[in-house]
């Protein structure tokens, strides 16, 4: 494995370990609301900072973004690791088991490996880029659905900033129409995760941040999908919008979306 995303991996299941010791004493930790529905509890913090401690160990140089420290070390460095300790902090904290572990390594802004850990199953996904997507020791393909006949799709619905919901609404609407199935998880690493395996056949979802879908761009990716913004495009990051699954079902969920897509989702760099 190359030696970045093998330490990834390793501080991935820090993290993991770390979060598992605490799920049968939620009641114990300190939680607070960073913003409407959006918590933050003490476990959150301790993983994140476990995870920036065992990599700026191995590269000091290297800078950080996450969701509970934000930008850390940033300096002369063109790699920065991108983290998610506990995506699915709702979940964790009402015991529901959808929740995992994201870190991803971004070269000039270019995604190069991510690791998403699930600490309840222990599964492993990881992905390099150029060098295919795993869950364990298993390469990953994403599915090959055609149609949306028959095809289980994930998504998320956008309860922290709901000024756009009657066209998320709208775009829900349409997708799930002939869909086998519409699957909200909470855990948007996740369900990218479960794209990339085939567990599910498309995902897309509003108003997310880097650290939420960075190693899950890549999996699918290298699992042979294609992940787009809602304008067929790269702006990810910056929209913070995100549609993924093979390149046949991806092009005909974009068809569906695209008259939803107001002028708020838009990329206007």
């Amino acid at each position: 494995m190359d030696p970045m995303l093998n330490m990834a991996v390793r501080a991935a299941r820090a993290a993991g370990d770390l979060i598992m010791r605490y799920l049968d004493r939620v009641d114990t930790l300190h939680i607070t609301a960073k913003s409407r529905n959006d918590f933050v509890s003490e476990v959150d913090k301790q993983a994140e900072q476990e995870i920036v401690n065992i990599l700026h160990k191995a590269y000091p140089q290297h800078g950080f973004l996450g969701e509970e420290g934000g930008r850390q070390g940033f300096g002369k460095s063109e790699y920065t690791w991108v983290i998610d300790p506990l995506d699915g902090t709702t979940n964790f904290l009402h015991g529901f088991p959808a929740f995992c572990v994201s870190i991803a390594l971004l070269h000039r802004d270019r995604i190069e490996c991510g690791v998403i850990y699930d600490p309840l199953r222990q599964e492993l996904f990881t992905a390099k880029r150029g060098g295919g997507a795993m869950l364990d020791n298993r390469r990953l393909r994403v599915t090959k659905q055609l149609v949306f006949e028959g095809a289980l799709l994930g998504t998320g619905f956008p309860f922290k900033e709901q000024s756009n919901n009657d066209a998320y609404f709208g775009m829900f609407r349409d997708l799930m129409k002939d869909a086998a199935g519409v699957r909200r998880a909470g855990s948007a690493a996740l369900d990218l995760a479960y794209v990339a395996c085939g567990r599910l056949d498309g995902f897309w979802e509003i108003g997310l941040m880097p650290w939420d879908i960075a190693a899950g761009i890549l999996l699918i990716q290298e699992a042979g999908g294609i992940v787009t913004d809602f304008e067929k495009g790269d702006k990810l990051f910056e929209t913070g919008n995100i549609l993924g699954a093979n390149p046949k079902l991806h092009a005909l969920m974009y068809e569906t979306i695209a008259p939803h897509v107001t002028d708020s989702l838009r990329f206007n760099g």
